[in-house]
């Protein structure tokens, strides 16, 4: 069992290997469906100072924040909308 890690992305735990099947993924994702690589790094940075980040995942939404993140679309499921 992974310990509950806040503040933690999966990049920083790496459990069983789910880190490296989200960059798979973030990786096949079309090009123009993908935020740049600044809006990623920002969104990422604002997940990391949420109270609902818990184990690399969003207790709001349960969404792996790395993947929610890379995608240009998408949009923080907090309340207050961080990003």
């Amino acid at each position: 069992m992974m310990p509950v890690c806040k503040r933690c992305l999966l990049a920083d735990m790496d459990a069983s290997g789910v880190y490296a099947t989200i960059l798979r993924r973030i990786e096949q994702m079309p090009e123009g469906q993908r935020a740049d690589a600044e809006t990623y790094r920002q969104r990422l940075e604002c997940c990391r100072g949420c109270d609902a980040l818990v184990n690399g995942l969003c207790s709001i939404c349960g969404c792996f924040i790395e993947l929610r993140a890379a995608k240009a679309e998408m949009h923080c499921p907090h309340p207050e909308r961080f990003w």
